[in-house]
């Protein structure tokens, strides 16, 4: 934490400053408590969430979005790693009950606008969004993932999938000391399903991650560096930026063109 608080982090900030901010867009980092391959901490998607999604608020605030980070959420839907120790599983049926208790407290202090930075795969938010709606009509949810801002393989040799090239360089920019060594890391080879239909991901299932892959990565992490990191996760956050400088300028009874 920064000697000051930042006013646009929930968590640092104060009664006296939130009761004199107008607050027009709330973003809510959700990630994930899992194994990410033998050389990345088990908050490697709540670590890359919450950065993401504070780095991207903080280059909107200078643009004068009033833009609120609230705290991390860090358990995600973790249900084909239930055999994989303490990885700790989140079901969608709880993350609506969490997400509808927290656009309840925003629809009451009218924040009409939230935007959850995912940083799990596991996490799918499409159909409780179109509950929401239902729910809180008012209150205008979306949802995005921190590192599709941008084509990835246009920076990483192999972006990879879970605990690969992508996520290892991203984590050794923002927080090297929670890495180990590369030479410690598994392969991050991965195993496919053998029906043609899944293989090409027009037939959607889930994957038993311990069929799938031994070190528990899918992805070579081996040629991650921490300045591909920053660099990619420079680019990501100041494209999120820009669309919460840009939903926050437009008024959700003009929404459409």
């Amino acid at each position: 934490m920064k000697n000051k608080p930042r006013p646009y982090v929930l968590a640092e900030t104060n009664w006296k400053t939130v009761k004199g901010t107008k607050y027009s867009v709330a973003v809510l980092p959700w990630g994930a408590t899992e194994a990410h391959n033998y050389h990345l901490p088990y908050a490697t998607d709540n670590i890359l969430a919450e950065n993401a999604a504070i780095e991207s608020a903080s280059l909107a605030w200078e643009k004068g979005v009033k833009v609120v980070v609230l705290p991390t959420i860090p358990f995600g839907v973790n249900t084909g790693q239930m055999d994989v120790k303490l990885c700790m599983n989140l079901n969608p049926s709880t993350q609506y009950a969490i997400l509808k208790d927290t656009v309840a407290v925003l629809n009451a202090h009218n924040i009409t606008k939230l935007v959850i930075v995912n940083g799990h795969g596991g996490n799918d938010f499409k159909q409780i969004i179109r509950e929401l709606s239902v729910a809180f009509p008012k209150v205008f949810v979306c949802t995005l993932n921190w590192w599709a801002s941008l084509d990835p393989k246009a920076y990483f040799d192999e972006p990879g999938d879970h605990a690969g090239e992508l996520e290892t360089a991203a984590v050794m920019h923002l927080t090297p000391e929670l890495v180990l060594p590369l030479s410690e890391a598994g392969s991050g080879s991965a195993k496919s399903f053998k029906i043609e239909g899944l293989k090409q991901g027009w037939v959607k299932a889930q994957r038993q991650w311990t069929k799938v892959t031994q070190d528990t990565g899918v992805g070579n992490p081996k040629a991650a560096t921490k300045e591909k990191g920053k660099l990619f996760f420079d680019l990501s956050t100041k494209n999120i930026a820009a669309f919460l400088e840009e939903l926050h300028q437009t008024d959700l009874e003009e929404f459409y063109e």
